[in-house]
């Protein structure tokens, strides 16, 4: 799970305080916030997860307009498999799980 911090800020003028409100001269609202490694490491996954979905599309799209030659249907059927058991393969990008409020 990713690691957070519950944090104040500003509505203002949008200074950040941590882990509890200034003296009261700002108006703040609580904010939640990831460390920039963290946010980094979902960033790619959300990455990776947008190229394997293109990839899915892909595949789609060729199976779904497709036409095979008179008689070759099973050679293209073999080859879509192929190309599906090869996205299925790939190793899967890391779990994104959301944060709880």
């Amino acid at each position: 799970m990713t690691d957070w911090i519950e944090a104040w800020q500003c509505v203002g003028c949008g200074k950040i305080e941590a882990p509890q409100p200034c003296i009261g001269v700002c108006r703040d609202r609580k904010i939640a916030m990831v460390g920039k490694d963290e946010h980094e490491r979902v960033l790619e996954a959300a990455r990776d997860l947008q190229r394997q979905v293109h990839r899915a599309h892909a595949l789609l799209s060729q199976l779904a307009w497709a036409v095979p030659r008179e008689g070759q249907w099973e050679i293209s059927y073999r080859a879509l498999q192929t190309r599906a058991r090869e996205l299925l393969s790939a190793p899967a990008p890391i779990d994104i799980q959301p944060v709880d409020e």
